[in-house]
């Protein structure tokens, strides 16, 4: 079965960075991806799946509009069952705290480290891939 992931970052970048990276797995059906630019977006993508197919988000956490802190309340609020890591550049105690308390699986700082990321994603699928 293949899992689901939906990305949301607001560099442009991105969504070519993760293809590149995890093009195997796209290729064997491992994972597949959505891409959304903003909080907002994310939530539109989430919102058109009933049920959600998407099993895990990967959100930047400071992004222009929606912060990725709101887009993670409101993930537990409407789909207490998506996992979602947090992604920052800024990796202070405090942000990771309040992402934690708020109910993010995973908090990771940029520059990603993509092999460990692999790991921890399997880890938190692990049945579902």
């Amino acid at each position: 079965m293949t899992v689901r992931i939906l990305m949301v970052d607001d560099e442009p970048d991105a969504q070519a960075l993760f293809q590149q990276h995890f093009r195997r797995e796209i290729r064997r059906g491992v994972y597949a991806f959505d891409f959304a630019q903003s909080g907002e977006a994310a939530l539109r993508i989430l919102q058109g799946q009933q049920p959600p197919e998407v099993v895990l988000v990967l959100s930047d956490i400071n992004m222009p509009g929606m912060s990725g802190i709101e887009l993670l309340a409101e993930i537990r609020r409407a789909w207490p069952d998506v996992r979602v890591f947090m992604i920052t550049a800024y990796g202070d105690t405090a942000t990771e705290t309040r992402v934690s308390d708020l109910g993010a699986d995973r908090f990771l700082t940029k520059p990603l480290d993509f092999d460990r990321l692999k790991t921890h994603l399997c880890n938190a699928v692990g049945d579902r891939a």
